[in-house]
């Protein structure tokens, strides 16, 4: 567009005429190359202290996230009114640096512009972004005091803001700001919707959710992302099934919290109906992916075991993260491809200009896939160079990963030396890992110093769960006196090993098995089953490692 075309050519034209002609292409205005031009004739023509023409101006640089220009525009305006202070405390609020619409708002309060209801809504907007929960509290204040308390857009704010940053009390608050609206709209009942989940009271979001009178994506999608983060993963595919009866459109988001669900459970049928779905519909459409969605299939595939279908969609991503990189490296380790894992941390490291930067859980995968490759001297390396290189202290998780790979490779020594030396307090992983290591090389001097240490140190419900891990390393070394003595002082503490338990997937749902359980409705048929196996497997020419089976014998 030229700049002549932008303003009537007749000469004579007034400047009312000229102004709204200008007002009238902010509003059809659609690209921000038009805008500049538009922008240029408002400079040009000598409009730049019109209220009227900069608020459509600076809302258009605002909404289009170009918030550099709004500023620019912003200084050079001599008197600002309240609707053009409004546009900047919501550009802040919509910016890296939201907790300067405090202070635009502070310098506003300084004028003569009133704060209005929008004022108030875009401050609170901002607060809730920055958490800033306490500046949001004095916000509130300022609104029952300037009689703004019964305006949806503020009390939706307000909702926001409490749910957001404020925890159990923080969704009391907003419940009450909630209770006292005469309307609501479906941002209102999201808004509080998903602060219940934000404190883990699923139930109460579950009776919010059953409440609202319209539901839109968002809150389905917040639904079924609370039950998947809260371990109830069958109840979030269960809404899942619901919203595609509903015939909601599915958005990527809520796609991600299902393949989540789908990840923690295995139902890899579900996931791939889902990775279908995307295909279709997604692709087709030329919508580009989001980063997190195709990281989630990646992490349900490599849980559901199916590691090379994992890898296709690594491999074919366009753009990749450090979740991307870690998903594939934990998803390759954990199967026991140890040396496929670290080849492609190796290629993480050298992907160039892009090179993604490794984090903590990052470090979790590749020292895992060390302890399963066996790769001792690496992982030794590779466990310095995380703080050396990368500015990673190791948490407890980096230590259980080295005392897992000392121990599995026989070097129990360095491993105890190291759980002495950790500057963290050992946990249960990293103790089970280091007397894991005594099981596999018969060390049962090292395994009872141990046991007897922590049996000392912790109280009885603790030091019971390295109890059975004691008597399972005198079994493999067949020392079954000590078995015995070991078994009996579990039963004086009331301690039993946890049992077995097991899934499997036929059409489309999962069932859980747990040892000795005889609750499921079929179980007689089960075991049935169960006997006949075994006795195929006999006359295939299995043999029962008895040493194993002694491990589970409770007494």
């Amino acid at each position: 567009m030229l700049f002549e075309e932008l303003i009537p050519a007749n000469p004579t034209t007034s400047s009312r005429a000229i102004q709204q002609h200008l007002f009238s292409l902010l509003q059809n205005c659609n690209t921000l190359k038009k805008l500049s031009q538009i922008h240029a004739q408002i400079v040009i023509n000598g409009f730049t202290q019109k209220n009227y023409i900069l608020v459509k101006l600076l809302s258009f640089y605002v909404a289009s996230g170009n918030f550099k220009h709004a500023l620019g525009v912003f200084k050079n305006i001599e008197n600002p009114s309240a609707t053009i202070w409004n546009q900047m405390v919501r550009g802040h609020g919509r910016s890296e640096t939201p907790r300067k619409s405090i202070e635009l708002y502070n310098r506003m309060v300084a004028t003569e512009a009133e704060p209005d209801g929008f004022t108030y809504s875009f401050l609170l907007s901002a607060c809730a972004r920055a958490g800033l929960l306490r500046e949001g509290e004095q916000v509130h204040g300022r609104v029952l005091a300037n009689g703004y308390c019964s305006n949806l857009f503020v009390q939706t704010n307000l909702v926001n803001l409490y749910t957001a940053g404020g925890g159990a009390n923080g969704v009391g608050y907003a419940r009450s700001v909630f209770d006292e609206m005469d309307e609501r709209t479906v941002v209102s009942w999201n808004s509080l919707l998903a602060g219940y989940i934000r404190c883990g009271d699923i139930d109460e979001a579950r009776r919010i959710f059953d409440e609202m009178p319209e539901r839109n994506v968002i809150s389905w999608t917040t639904m079924i992302s609370g039950c998947a983060h809260n371990g109830m993963c069958r109840q979030a595919l269960s809404l899942f099934g619901e919203m595609r009866r509903a015939h909601v459109e599915l958005d990527q988001v809520s796609l991600v919290a299902a393949l989540s669900a789908c990840a923690e459970i295995g139902n890899l049928n579900l996931g791939r109906w889902i990775h279908g779905y995307i295909e279709e519909r997604m692709r087709v459409r030329n919508q580009p992916l989001l980063v997190s969605l195709n990281n989630a299939l990646i992490h349900m595939y490599a849980s559901c075991g199916v590691i090379d279908e994992a890898y296709k969609v690594f491999s074919k991503m366009p753009r990749k993260n450090t979740v991307s990189w870690t998903s594939i490296i934990t998803g390759l380790a954990k199967l026991g491809r140890g040396e496929e894992a670290l080849s492609v941390f190796r290629s993480m490291l050298g992907s160039g200009v892009n090179q993604v930067r490794p984090d903590e859980i990052t470090f979790i995968g590749v020292l895992c896939a060390c302890s399963h490759a066996g790769f001792v001297d690496e992982g030794r390396h590779l466990f310095e160079r995380m703080n050396q290189t990368w500015g990673i202290s190791p948490k407890i998780e980096h230590y259980g990963c080295m005392v897992d790979l000392l121990s599995r490779a026989g070097f129990l020594d360095e491993a105890y030396r190291l759980v002495e030396t950790m500057p963290i307090r050992p946990n249960d992983a990293v103790w089970g890992a280091l007397l894991g290591g005594c099981r596999i090389h018969k060390n049962v001097e090292l395994a009872s110093h141990v046991t007897q240490k922590l049996v000392v140190e912790l109280d009885p419900g603790q030091a019971a769960g390295y109890l059975v891990l004691l008597s399972n390393v005198y079994a493999t070394a067949k020392r079954w006196k000590d078995v015995v003595t070991v078994r009996q002082k579990m039963v004086e503490m009331g301690v039993k090993k946890p049992p077995g338990r097991s899934w499997v997937q036929i059409n489309g749902t999962v069932h859980d098995f747990v040892a000795s359980d005889r609750a499921h409705k079929h179980a007689p048929l089960i075991y049935e089953m169960l006997g006949e196996i075994t006795r195929q497997a006999q006359q295939e020419g299995y043999e029962m490692d008895v040493i194993e089976a002694f491990l589970y014998v409770e007494d």
